[in-house]
């Protein structure tokens, strides 16, 4: 069974929408096609020369980059320059590139949670929030004997989360009735006859992004031509999505301490660090990528220590000097997005023979002497 790129920038977009994009972002389709037949997915953090030459070995018919391969519109292309070279060795191969840029930075589980997750940072909330979830409730009518087979597609599908519980589901016991007319072919009754069914009505709560998903669960899992169901739209309010995060350690340790810890757990040689080395952390801010103009804003939510890459000499003497720590583990940190898309995209194409992959290529530009 072979999967199309959009049935994975589907699978990419359900979990890091578009619209949590900053608008001068570059994100979604870089090259290639949405009708294109993949069998091979290569995750990577950037679309490097030597990324794709790596990507034409292994056969590679999918490229997903957190880092767009194009930032800014071409006016031309010269197969002399480093980009043209790029996008000729791509078309030529015909491997198509997807990003998933600061779309995936803001994303619920995306870069900024990853960073977390990798560094023990619990306790999380937004460092800058930027949008919030709009919600709305889904009933559906199902026979008591699928009832369950339903309840958990749509719950797979993005229903019934709530907080740190997933399958939240209420349901109430009836009676349904239809009449088949001429034409149809009813799962259960005939035509021209009036059918009454013991039912359950399922309701549960449906962040809006994930709506068109729900109904598909419902429509592959009910055994009805036609499934009937309701949506309204509720005043509660969802998750709130944004950049960066601020949270606990797990435990107190050093600054120093700390550095150590962060170069360990996401593989950095090295680190840039401000403040007293013996300061005792207990709440760390954490942005991905280049997050020097967001330090007031850890600082007034009460970081100990604002960790994020590309620090320039005056943003980070200024945070020094206003009492707040720097870790600077360089912009290269977030590759920690590879694994971790990998395993997404397992988990959602399970049953196929897409074989998933992460680039081996190291696309940092520093070295350390």
């Amino acid at each position: 069974m072979t999967i199309k790129s959009s049935e994975i920038f589907d699978v990419m977009e359900e979990w890091a929408p578009g619209f949590l994009a900053y608008d001068w972002d570059n994100i979604g389709l870089q090259t290639g096609s949405y009708q294109k037949q993949v069998k091979k997915v290569m995750i990577t953090l950037d679309v490097l020369e030597s990324v794709v030459d790596e990507a034409i070995e292994r056969d590679i018919d999918l490229i997903i980059a957190h880092h767009p391969l194009l930032f800014k519109s071409l006016k031309k292309l010269d197969i002399d320059d480093t980009k043209g070279r790029i996008l000729q060795k791509l078309i030529q191969h015909d491997i198509t590139v997807y990003a998933a840029h600061t779309n995936l930075d803001a994303a619920d589980g995306g870069v900024n949670d990853m960073l977390c997750d990798s560094l023990g940072i619990t306790d999380r909330r937004i460092l800058l929030p930027e949008y919030t979830e709009k919600l709305v409730k889904v009933v559906v009518y199902v026979p008591k004997t699928h009832a369950n087979e339903v309840r958990n597609a749509i719950s797979k599908s993005g229903a019934g989360h709530i907080g740190n519980y997933s399958h939240c589901t209420f349901q109430t016991a009836g009676q349904g009735t239809f009449m088949p007319l001429e034409g149809t072919n009813p799962y259960i009754g005939a035509a021209d006859e009036l059918e009454f069914v013991e039912e359950m009505k399922i309701e549960s709560i449906v962040p809006r992004t994930r709506l068109a998903s729900v109904l598909n669960a419902i429509n592959n899992s009910h055994p009805y031509e036609e499934p009937a169901y309701d949506i309204y739209p509720m005043e509660n309010k969802g998750n709130t999505l944004g950049i960066g995060r601020i949270g606990k350690l797990e435990k107190d340790m050093s600054l120093q301490s700390f550095g150590e810890h962060i170069k360990k757990e996401l593989d950095i040689k090295k680190l840039r660090i401000t403040g007293d080395l013996s300061r005792k952390i207990q709440t760390a801010a954490i942005l991905g990528g280049s997050g020097e103009k967001y330090w007031k804003k850890a600082f007034e939510m009460g970081a100990d220590v604002y960790i994020t890459g590309d620090m320039t000499f005056h943003a980070a003497q200024d945070a020094w000097q206003a009492g707040l720590s720097v870790i600077d583990p360089g912009h290269y940190a977030e590759k920690v997005m590879k694994k971790t898309t990998k395993e997404f995209l397992e988990r959602h194409f399970p049953k196929t023979e897409l074989e998933i992959t992460v680039s081996e290529v190291n696309t940092d530009p520093f070295q350390f002497i």
